[in-house]
């Protein structure tokens, strides 16, 4: 059992190292004073500086933010309706297909999912004049579009998993559907729901392939912008830049679950 142990750890220690290592080292290199990203030159915070002074970069860090906001919001919306029907409606009529539509950006390759949008926004403009080019509009149709599967699929699991005794109880007492839902059901899949919300953030934030076949001139996303620098060669701004948006990330996580488990305590006090 000892050696085990032992195993396990070691095995876990190299997983950690594996993951992590590279973040932690392009962390310190961020830091770094010399142009040159591999050879370290002292602790500088000037790259931070300069990227604030960057106005492309900035830019487009702020397209990437408002997108990932408006359409991790939608997502949440959209995906939250699909996952309790498909959760709690009994067997209707297009139910197999429904699902096999809100999962289908599960499975599908970006590049197929971002050519067939382009297909689909292009005959749109041809026959109803909307939407008028490619731009902010189409980009946050398309992140909508696939981030509203990962959210549905958080929240048909909660839903799956949730005792609907008090659900019961409710209808019970005479409790109209709409009660019950904004006032037992959706409490109690809260916690899924942000998270459902943030992976949609984080999803949405991070895509490159799909943005590139719905963007219009203009409106470059922060990740089609690193792209196009990295190809030339990495540099310091990207490590700061990179940095800060872990940073970000981690805060949101953070606080996503502070959230969550005070809400846990508030429900296991009312109990």
């Amino acid at each position: 059992m000892k050696g085990t142990s032992w195993t396990l750890r070691l095995s876990a220690g190299a997983g950690f190292v594996f993951l992590y290592a590279p973040i932690i080292a392009l962390i310190i290199y961020s830091f770094n004073e010399s142009k040159l990203v591999t050879v370290w030159g002292g602790w500088s915070i000037k790259w931070y500086v300069e990227l604030f002074q960057n106005e492309q970069i900035m830019s487009a860090a702020w397209v990437s933010l408002k997108i990932a906001f408006i359409s991790a919001t939608l997502a949440a919306v959209l995906g939250t309706l699909a996952g309790f029907v498909l959760s709690r409606f009994g067997r209707f009529r297009g139910k197999t297909m429904l699902a096999g539509w809100v999962t289908a950006p599960l499975v599908m390759p970006e590049v197929i999912t971002g050519l067939s949008l382009l297909l689909l926004f292009v005959a749109m403009e041809n026959m109803f004049g909307w939407p008028a080019g490619r731009g902010l509009t189409t980009i946050v149709i398309a992140h909508t579009t696939f981030c509203l599967a990962y959210v549905a699929v958080v929240v048909q699991s909660r839903l799956a998993t949730l005792d609907d005794t008090l659900e019961e109880a409710a209808m019970d007492l005479g409790a109209k559907p709409v009660t019950l839902f904004f006032l037992i059901t959706l409490p109690l899949i809260a916690p899924a729901i942000l998270a459902g919300w943030l992976l949609a953030f984080t999803l949405s934030l991070d895509d490159l392939v799909i943005a590139s076949f719905v963007s219009g001139p203009g409106n470059s996303t922060l990740p089609m912008v690193i792209f196009s620098k990295v190809r030339l060669g990495v540099t310091p701004e990207i490590n700061a830049l990179a940095t800060l948006m872990i940073g970000i990330v981690m805060i949101a996580v953070i606080a996503a679950v502070f959230l969550m488990r005070r809400q846990q305590k508030q429900v296991a006090q009312e109990d």
